[in-house]
């Protein structure tokens, strides 16, 4: 049995395939990754599991990215998010900044350019492959 000690990321994407590609791709790294695809889903890992980041889709449908941003920081204001969206809403980009978002990728997104950034806000070492 291995003992993890890496930092914990929460990809919340109501898109299956972007999911499963950014958990292979931070699993690998040595992240603890979880997944939700919907706001109530990521809702309940913040509460549970206490990431140390989240990847948030903005366009999600039922509870949007803005509004699961907000629930996050009210739960714990540390968690730190960074955004993905295929729109490019600048007012829905600069308001969920305002509410403490690090950062904003638009889709598609460059894996290593993410990967760094999450690097960067966490405190995991380069890749252990």
């Amino acid at each position: 049995m291995v003992l993890f000690l890496g930092s914990k990321l929460l990809i919340v994407d109501d898109q299956y395939g972007i999911r499963l590609l950014l958990h292979e791709i931070f699993k690998k790294e040595g992240y603890e990754v979880f997944q939700a695809a919907n706001g109530f889903q990521a809702i309940d890992i913040v509460v549970k599991d206490c990431p140390d980041l989240v990847i948030l889709d903005m366009k999600i449908p039922g509870m949007d990215g803005v509004e699961i941003l907000k629930r996050i920081k009210e739960i714990n204001k540390d968690i730190k998010v960074i955004l993905m969206t295929a729109y490019g809403e600048l007012d829905i980009i600069e308001e969920a900044k305002k509410l403490g978002a690090l950062q904003y990728f638009p889709k598609p997104f460059d894996i290593d350019e993410i990967k760094k950034v999450v690097r960067e806000h966490t405190s995991q070492p380069q890749s252990q492959q």
